[in-house]
Order: C-alpha cells, then sequence, then structure tokens
C-alpha cells in the first residue's frame, strides 16, 4: 500500500495537536497518517530559560528521529516563531531539510501562507499568551503588514495549561474578537481546542477561522502532494479554492 507519512515536531507538554491531528486526518487513514515526536517545553514566556526551548538543537534530533520512519513531510507544530521573528522557523525548516532531505513547514509559516494567498490584511487573533508575548505577535504581524484589529488572550504561561481551557471559552474569544469585524480570526496555539469549533463558529459568525493545529495539517498535506479538499467537518480552510 502507498502510504503519505506525515511527522509532526511536538512540544513535550501539550496533549492537543496529537488527538486533533489524527481526527482530522481521521478519513483519509490508514492511507494518510501523522506520527510524532516531542521535544521539551513546559513553559511559554519571554523568559531566558523558556526562549532556550526553541534552541533548533533539540528540534533537529527530534526530526532525525521521525526520518528513520520515512516521513513524507517534518513540521513544527508549535507557534514559537509568531513572537520569535518568522525568520526562526525559516531557517529550522531549512536546516530540517538540509539534515533530513524531507520537506518541511511549521505551524506559523501554514498560517502566514493562508494569510497571504487569501489576501488577509485584519487578523483576528486568540491565544492563551501573555501580555507580552501577545505584544510581540501583534508586533510582528504588524511588520508583515497584517494589522491585528481586534485580539484576546488567557495570560497563562502554559504550556500544560492550555489544553485545559474548553471549546466554550475559547469560542467566547473567537466571537468577541469577531466583532472587530476582520477578515480572518487565527486560533493561534496547537495546544488549544481550536480545530473541533471552527466549522460551527464559521457558519456563525461568517469570518474564516485558522487553527494552528488545523493549518499544520493542511500544509503537510499539500507538501506530501495530497488534496486537502479530501478533509471534511473541520473548516473552509481545506476547500478554499485559494488554497488548494
Amino acid at each position: 500500500m502507498q502510504r503519505t507519512l506525515l511527522g509532526m515536531l511536538t512540544p513535550s507538554s501539550n496533549t492537543v495537536l496529537e488527538p486533533y491531528t489524527s481526527a482530522i486526518l481521521r478519513d483519509l487513514m490508514p492511507a494518510v497518517s501523522a506520527h510524532f515526536q516531542r521535544f521539551t517545553v513546559k513553559e511559554i514566556s519571554l523568559s531566558e530559560a523558556a526562549l532556550a526551548q526553541f534552541d533548533p538543537a533539540p528540534q533537529l534530533d527530534a526530526a532525525r528521529l521521525l526520518s528513520d520512519a520515512r516521513m513524507d513531510v517534518i513540521a513544527w507544530n508549535g507557534t514559537s516563531s509568531s513572537w520569535l521573528g518568522f525568520d526562526a522557523d525559516r531557517r529550522l525548516c531549512a536546516a530540517i531539510t538540509e539534515a533530513t532531505g524531507i520537506p518541511a513547514t511549521s505551524s506559523v509559516l501554514a498560517l502566514n501562507e493562508v494569510l497571504e494567498r487569501t489576501g488577509v490584511k485584519r487578523l483576528g487573533l486568540v491565544t492563551p499568551y501573555l501580555d507580552d508575548i501577545q505584544t510581540a505577535i501583534v508586533d510582528n504581524y504588524r511588520r508583515e503588514g497584517v494589522e491585528v484589529v481586534a485580539e484576546r488572550h488567557l495570560n497563562d504561561r502554559g504550556n500544560f495549561s492550555f489544553s485545559e481551557y474548553d471549546e466554550q471559552t475559547l469560542a467566547e474569544m473567537v466571537r468577541e474578537v469577531a466583532r472587530a469585524e476582520p477578515e480572518a480570526i487565527t486560533i493561534l496555539c496547537t495546544n488549544l481546542r481550536g480545530a473541533g469549533i471552527v466549522e460551527e463558529l464559521e457558519r456563525e459568525l461568517g469570518i474564516p477561522i485558522y487553527d494552528s493545529v488545523s493549518v499544520t495539517v493542511w500544509k503537510s498535506l499539500l507538501l506530501a502532494g495530497q488534496d486537502p479538499s479530501a478533509i471534511n467537518g473541520w473548516g473552509q480552510l481545506f476547500h478554499d479554492p485559494r488554497l488548494g
């Protein structure tokens, strides 16, 4: 059987991205499957220790382990470059491909591609992050020509705790951001339970919603030569003709 294998680099304290990624891919399995390798991430802040967690060396070690299983794509399934700067993920993905020979992407690079291809310039932002992390994210998008017109964040240093917020909490945050009438809303964090509420909220609000776990699956499928439109029930991301 011809299989497509999607490798996901996973923060060690994340308990959301693995089950949600597998759920999104459910209808494509076993022909398409996701496989995960963890490295240490326990806190999201701008402290020296927290920033050091994203040194590329452990991520490259994890990518090499995934490459043992002959992945078609390796994705950094995390959002750190949204506050560290987008070039961090560009460098990491280039290093992964150099080390393994496998195409690489990340949650943030996937999101940024979606925003570019759909022409989004007015963005709504929902995250669990601390005030200073949120400010850095807003600033980074402003430099890229994307204005965050409304945002909500939980001011939590996490990372494990992000997974404990329920869907209702996230949905209310999305609704609050939607009042500013952004062109799109992103739920930015791969340890938030956002993917499952996207389709219903898009119907309710009439605004595209891009969840971090979902955009990582979307881009991974494209890099592996698979059609994202085979995914149903997880939002318009997978069926927008501009993103096929």
